[in-house]
């Protein structure tokens, strides 16, 4: 198909008949790969194109490189428009933006906090320079830079984790597990946005899943894919790194959560294939110290260890229970959650025998935490005083000061999106995060987990 800039009067037409009719396909991109119209909060691009069907807006060694494409009148000069795809590419860590106007097609890339123009071309030349465009900005031209990059921030990770590990001293690195047998009780909201808290108060925080059901994958803004083939979590989750204890270590599994929290957390992510993999780690003996011992190996690089377990008591809720410290337990002291308590105490006396054996310490149970309590006024004045004196009193547990209310805000700052084009991507935030967006409905919510943490820091005696 041949192009002729003489046919592109309007912004339209440049839109229709050089990006959508010639470039795109030119460049190898099929209608699944990218997006016309695409917001982003305050931001609204013309096109979006990337080398594979997940959100782009991720910039790791996992990511794929992206490309914007903006599309200008005919008359308009280019040089009006180079800050504000500026302000596009460095505010989205997208990797490449054309910018045309139908007469000239510019080409630039992001560097840093910069970008920089490298391709320069007028309308009538896009033929013969057809090939340098695809070498920059086409589609197998991104996958391959993708692998490069992917092998060299993966090499970058690993010697700046291990300087950190030469430069730090000794350090009591604390794990806490987040364990009830019920479901529904807030576990989830409690791991991450508790380590959300302790990460905005300094701590160097890891948040490990080994739920099957990945919540907290989920909810910390890894699972940014709609179709199957672009799942990029099945092949380097929690499994990998308790299948062996000779290679799958937590340099290579780890993820850094993504615009879920301010700083960012260190994630070991699950997947919904781990309970197929239940029955066989089970056989082996072995995989039970395996998370233990790959813990240890990062005691340097971690303060806190967070771990969401499954609401049962089975091989994964074993696992996390023998390699944690600390022992948290999320509770709505409805009666079902509370007839659950005496087999979570049974299940603790079964795992502290199996410490003993490996020569570990019995579990803390540092308490039970109330949680997805009502903030109606009489519930709080009459029923809720009665249900936490009963933890202590009938269950001999005992209960953390601190309270997370129901709040809708906690569901709604974990139920963010972003729209791509015509799809809708999930896009969590912690509720600190959200609070610190002048979400004055969350600040309530963040405050609570900030008195979490307080106490869990001085119940460890790190405050």
């Amino acid at each position: 198909m041949l192009f002729n800039p003489e046919f592109c009067r309007n912004e339209s037409e440049v839109e229709s008949k050089l990006i959508v009719q010639y470039l795109l396909p030119q460049l190898g991109y099929t209608p699944d790969t990218w997006h016309q119209e695409v917001a982003v909060g305050s931001i609204r691009l013309d096109f979006l194109a990337f080398a594979a069907q997940v959100l782009p807006f991720v910039l790791d060694a996992n990511s794929p490189l992206s490309v914007v494409m903006e599309a200008k009148h005919p008359k308009q000069n280019l040089n009006n428009h180079v800050l504000r795809l500026r302000h596009y590419l460095t505010s989205l860590n997208v990797g490449y933006g054309l910018l045309t106007n139908g007469r000239e097609i510019r080409i630039y890339e992001k560097s840093e906090s910069d970008i920089k123009l490298v391709f320069q071309c007028s309308g009538k030349e896009v033929e013969a320079k057809l090939e340098e465009i695809q070498d920059l900005i086409g589609r197998d031209s991104l996958k391959q830079k993708q692998l490069i990059d992917k092998s060299e921030i993966q090499i970058s990770q690993e010697k700046q984790f291990n300087l950190h590990i030469q430069a730090q001293g000794k350090f009591s690195m604390k794990t806490i597990a987040i364990y009830h047998n019920k479901g529904g009780v807030g576990k989830t909201t409690v791991a991450v946005n508790l380590a959300a808290a302790l990460s905005k108060k300094g701590r160097r925080v890891l948040l490990v899943d080994i739920d099957s059901q990945a919540n907290t994958t989920f909810a910390t803004g890894l699972i940014k894919f709609q179709f199957e083939e672009d799942d990029d979590l099945k092949d380097k989750n929690i499994y990998h790194l308790i299948e062996s204890g000779e290679f799958n270590y937590i340099p290579d599994i780890v993820r850094q959560s993504q615009y879920f929290n301010n700083p960012e957390i260190d994630v070991i992510p699950s997947h919904i294939t781990l309970i197929e993999y239940q029955e066989k780690l089970n056989k082996i003996a072995s995989t039970r110290r395996r998370l233990v011992k790959k813990l240890n190996m990062v005691e340097n690089h971690y303060d806190i260890v967070l771990i969401d377990t499954p609401p049962s008591r089975d091989y994964y809720a074993e696992i996390a229970l023998i390699a944690a410290d600390y022992l948290i337990i999320p509770s709505d002291l409805k009666p079902f959650a509370n007839q659950g308590l005496p087999t979570v105490k049974n299940f603790i006396k079964d795992i502290n025998e199996y410490r003993e054996d490996i020569g570990k310490m019995p579990i803390k149970i540092m308490g039970v935490v109330a949680s997805k309590i009502s903030t109606n006024s009489k519930f709080l004045q009459y029923t809720f005083p009665k249900q936490r004196n009963v933890i202590k009193e009938r269950y001999n547990l005992p209960l953390m000061e601190a309270v997370i209310y129901d709040r809708t805000v906690l569901s709604e700052c974990m139920n963010q999106t972003i729209t791509v084009g015509e799809l809708e991507y999930p896009d969590p935030k912690s509720v600190i995060k959200y609070a610190e967006q002048s979400k004055s409905n969350a600040q309530q919510s963040a405050m609570e987990f900030e008195i979490l943490a307080d106490e869990v820091l001085q119940k460890m005696g790190i405050n």
